[in-house]
């Protein structure tokens, strides 16, 4: 099952609040062990989501547990979390998974930031003992579903990202990209995001703020120059483009700091505003000469979600989820299977163990059972090949023939020996 909410759902700024802690929601949430015996965060600037394997009939309770962890990890009341997250369980889980993998359930549809984020909230969830293997299964198909659609449909090529379209849609009021200087505001994930972005289209002259301090370390990292405390108004003097996504509480940049960077130098020309909660004031897009871009910007020109190699993304993304199901519930069928055949054919085999560990090879008890163990497994071999090809074809009334037919057979006694 899992509980999510994304940009779809809530405001920017709800899901900010979800998001806070989410490293430590995963990890306290797998403790509660009666309820889960696995999770999963994936957590982005535009959803929140906890993936749990549970078990049967705990769903209730599991979400419950969820909940608790999120509201004491965010200061919510609980009552407040459980109506912000939608419940999925069943086959919802890896249809809406498979999709936000493949970037089809994004802000900007065919986003390929999303797909090392689904494999991130994997290996941190690895990292913390937290994964299952059922979890482990869901996220690694969800994955590969996700590059099947890039290299069928190319959306993985195209550059889809909410940051490429607010750089599209920044450039034609920027110098060429290998003059134009910048100032990036923040040091997450989309700041690095921002960064490598801005390094692909040709940009060199990049310089990183941080209203938590931690410019110096991100800057050094990645061969840029950090902003020291205290400069970023006189870094923004000399930029033509600022790119905030910070996401700090009370905002980065205001317009009165904006306009007397334009009344003195003329920059910056454009301020793009990435933060679930405006790093940027929004009246600076009232400022004359400034063109100001936000999130709300970059989901009004997105690229459209309807055309022919998103239809086709979907598509893939439908078969896939059907195949995993397929797969779910054939293994869930065969470990039916697998339950009978051991309450029938299990006192043979360990009668047969007991015989050859504390008597010679081929005496007559040893052959009784033998014997034995092979006209009952011949008595369940036409069952349980019908129980698997049901099972294989997704036949849930053969299925359940089948199976009853192995539940009637009983475990015949084991023969007595000398």
């Amino acid at each position: 099952m899992s509980l999510i909410a994304s940009h779809r759902d809530l405001d920017l700024d709800v899901l900010e609040r979800l998001s806070a802690d989410a490293h430590s929601v995963g990890r306290a949430v797998a403790a509660d062990g009666a309820a889960q015996t696995g999770a999963v965060v994936l957590a982005t600037c535009n959803r929140f989501e906890i993936y749990l394997e549970v078990a049967p009939g705990q769903e209730a309770a599991a979400a419950t547990a969820a909940t608790a962890v999120v509201a004491a990890a965010t200061g919510l009341r609980a009552a407040d979390v459980s109506a912000h997250l939608r419940v999925l369980s069943g086959d919802e889980v890896p249809a809406h998974l498979f999709a936000v993998a493949a970037g089809l359930d994004s802000m900007v549809v065919g986003e390929r930031e999303i797909s090392g984020q689904v494999r991130r909230a994997l290996t941190a969830a690895r990292a913390d003992g937290t994964t299952s293997s059922g979890l482990e299964r869901l996220f690694q198909s969800a994955s590969r579903a996700s590059r099947d659609v890039g290299t069928r449909t190319g959306l993985g090529a195209a550059g889809r990202s909410v940051v490429g379209v607010a750089l599209d849609l920044a450039e034609p009021d920027l110098p060429p990209w290998a003059q134009t200087r910048v100032v990036l505001v923040g040091t997450g994930s989309y700041a690095g995001a921002s960064l490598a972005a801005l390094r692909r289209r040709g940009c060199r002259g990049i310089r990183v703020y941080s209203p938590s301090g931690r410019a110096a370390v991100f800057a050094q990292a990645r061969d840029a120059v950090a902003v020291a405390e205290g400069g970023l108004a006189d870094a923004v003097a000399t930029a033509d483009l600022v790119v905030a996504c910070s996401g700090a509480a009370g905002g980065v940049l205001d317009a009165e700091t904006v306009a007397h960077a334009r009344a003195a130098t003329g920059h910056p020309r454009v301020v793009v505003d990435l933060a679930l909660r405006h790093d940027v004031e929004p009246t600076v897009g009232d400022l004359p000469g400034v063109r100001l871009i936000d999130l709300a910007t970059v989901r009004e020109q997105a690229p459209p979600e309807h055309s022919e190699p998103v239809e086709q993304a979907r598509a893939l993304i439908r078969a896939a989820s059907s195949e995993f199901e397929s797969a779910r519930g054939a293994r869930e069928r065969d470990a039916l299977i697998a339950i009978e055949r051991r309450r029938v054919l299990g006192p043979l085999e360990a009668e047969s163990a007991r015989i050859r560990a504390t008597a010679r090879p081929e005496d007559a008890a040893d052959r009784a059972v033998r014997t034995l163990r092979r006209r009952t497994r011949t008595q369940l071999h036409a069952p349980t090949v019908r129980a698997r090809a049901a099972a294989r074809a997704g036949d849930g009334q053969a299925f359940a023939a089948a199976l009853a037919e192995l539940a009637s057979i009983p475990s015949p006694p084991v023969p007595p020996t000398a």
